[in-house]
């Protein structure tokens, strides 16, 4: 009886519908219709597979199988699968573990939780693992970690990255303690391929829990995550029954780990194979020119003064200096007396003078942002990434203050907490294991002095930043592009060279700040400023920086082009001039070049 006809004829009560309702028999097909497990709404099971297995309705992101997402991501017919049949053994000897895993191979076809082996994506070749969680929610017993250890140590041998794409719910229970081993044969094959100078980029995926989130997954030279992934190692289950506490909305998810510097950057499932191409493709150029210059004997002759010299292995090593400090045009010459030290104060603090992401936007191509310093937080007022400098891959970082009310406020006015510092350090030992130049954009009042950053290491940071910059086997590029206040700015400025703008100033403390100290009046900042020296034509002239970069009369947006035409010339020729040096001259010059001071 179907329910329609019940209301035409006689008035029925609610038993005698629910009795009713309970006969209608369903009229559609098997598998055709399948509930979003994040709203809770059906969903035609063609529509979501079709949507990258995302619902059309809510946009959740539904789990992946592993061979629909190396056919999305790879070139097609590249895939080369590596260690099938592999046997998952029964360590616990667990009653129905063994049937279990059968009866997940016949329903996914899969041998285990992960699919290894190689592809390409673009014109580059990979080492591509893929987790899928349908087989036994993609937990790492053996089979899994050896499969992962066997693919990392081929890649290595045959010089490949790797990308992993994680989906786990961690160790798995019935394997026991030989699954908690696979953590660390995991890792330590992960740290053999990062000694070898190889890429490693983990995708984060819902859910990444675990075993796996507290090893390979948290490993990766990059760390890329899907939307509103959960990411942790307790699940929230776990930690709510704990400590008896509601965890707040968000928490493990995505974006909190984002905000919290644990990952570089959140892409969407559509975009995730054209972001793997530009990561991939930028370390594969830089990797082929390192492999053309390696064996170059080119003596790097620009200047003739001898530094240092030290014996090793019986042969001497010659270390010479650069002697690029630029002479001043007699334009120059007659423009640093126009106007007083504490007016460049004035104007390097102009709110439409250009700031860090203009310098970004108009010097480099294709820039990829990365965040976080993997400890803590990701600090809004340093901004790194990678990009293209007149197509040679580099590493580059910028001090922010930003150009409207609400972004001077989220990027702390330009002034960094010791996230930014580890955040910035972090990216320059990346750039030093790829061999990327680093090119860095100081604009910054000084590093900031609230009560949670001293809690955090803000004098720490700052130190480490000196201590780890003085010997990067990479070149090092600083350009002050406004204040370069104290510590704060120094802490990006280790560098082979240092130039400043006409109108930056550089200087150990804000004239503010120095009269209040020596003066005990804060009002003297226009006599402290003269007092201290701290403008580019004192500062060219003292030694603490190689190049002035002249600025129009007024430098704003709009008056620009021709300071990053002459910015774009003289950074060209410092990368040029840096492949003639070897590493070990580049860290003696950098070192004698703060020495003498």
């Amino acid at each position: 009886m179907k329910l329609k006809s019940i209301f035409k004829k006689t008035p029925v009560t609610k038993p005698e519908v629910k009795e009713a309702a309970s006969k209608v028999k369903p009229e559609v097909p098997e598998g055709l219709l399948k509930r979003c497990n994040k709203c809770g709404k059906g969903i035609f099971t063609e529509d979501y597979k079709k949507n990258l297995y995302i619902c059309p309705k809510c946009g959740g992101y539904l789990r992946m199988p592993a061979q629909k997402r190396i056919a999305f991501l790879t070139e097609k017919d590249s895939f080369e699968e590596w260690d099938t049949g592999l046997t998952t053994e029964n360590p616990l000897h667990m009653i129905g573990y063994p049937d279990r895993i059968k009866s997940l191979q016949e329903k996914t076809k899969l041998d285990e939780a992960v699919i290894t082996g190689k592809a390409r994506i673009g014109a580059n070749e990979v080492a591509l693992m893929v987790m899928d969680g349908r087989f036994l929610m993609a937990s790492m017993g053996e089979v899994v970690g050896e499969k992962i250890a066997r693919g990392v140590e081929r890649a290595t041998k045959e010089k490949l990255p790797v990308i992993i794409f994680t989906c786990s719910g961690g160790a798995r229970m019935q394997e026991g303690m030989t699954s908690l081993m696979q953590m660390a044969k995991t890792s330590a094959a992960l740290k053999r391929h990062s000694d070898a100078g190889l890429l490693y980029i983990t995708v984060l995926t819902d859910p990444t829990t675990g075993g796996v989130t507290a090893s390979f997954a948290m490993l990766g030279d990059i760390i890329l995550a899907e939307p509103k992934a959960l990411i942790g190692f307790a699940g929230p289950r776990v930690i709510e029954q704990t400590i008896h506490k509601k965890l707040p909305k968000g928490f493990q998810r995505s974006e909190f780990l984002l905000k919290h510097g644990f990952i570089d950057k959140i892409v969407e499932r559509k975009d995730m194979k054209t972001v793997l191409e530009k990561i991939l493709t930028m370390h594969r150029l830089t990797a082929e020119g390192v492999a053309e210059n390696t064996g170059n004997n080119a003596v790097f002759n620009d200047g003739d003064i001898t530094v240092a010299s030290e014996q090793e292995a019986g042969q001497t090593v010659k270390i010479v200096k650069n002697s690029c400090k630029q002479k001043l045009s007699a334009t120059q010459k007659k423009r640093a007396s126009e106007k007083t030290a504490w007016e460049r104060v004035l104007t390097s603090r102009e709110k439409d003078r250009p700031v860090g992401e203009d310098y970004i936007s108009g010097l480099f191509e294709k820039f990829i942002e990365f965040h976080g310093d993997r400890n803590f937080g990701d600090d809004a007022a340093i901004c790194g990434g990678i990009a293209y400098f007149q197509g040679q891959p580099v590493t580059v970082i910028a001090q922010m203050k930003g150009k409207s009310t609400s972004e001077n406020i989220e990027r702390n006015f330009g002034m960094p907490e010791p996230e930014g510092y580890r955040k910035a350090l972090r990216l320059m030992k990346q750039a030093e294991k790829f061999h990327r130049p680093i090119i860095c954009f100081v604009d910054t009042p000084g590093a900031f002095c609230g009560m949670e950053a001293e809690e955090r290491g803000q004098g720490e940071a700052i130190a480490r930043n000196l201590y780890e910059m003085s010997s990067l086997e990479t070149p090092i590029l600083s350009v002050l592009i406004g204040e370069g206040g104290s510590g704060g700015a120094l802490a990006m400025a280790v560098a082979d060279e240092v130039w400043i703008l006409e109108n930056a100033v550089y200087s150990i403390l804000s004239p503010e700040g120095y009269a209040a100290i020596l003066w005990k009046d804060g009002s003297q900042a226009a006599r402290a400023a003269k007092a201290m020296k701290l403008t580019s034509y004192d500062l060219y002239k003292a030694g603490f920086v190689e190049k002035i970069i002249s600025e129009p009369e007024s430098y704003t947006l709009d008056s620009m082009m021709n300071v990053f035409d002459n910015l774009e010339e003289n950074i060209s020729a410092f990368l040029e001039n840096s492949k003639e040096m070897t590493e070990k001259e580049r860290v003696e010059a950098r070192y004698q070049r703060f020495r003498s001071m």
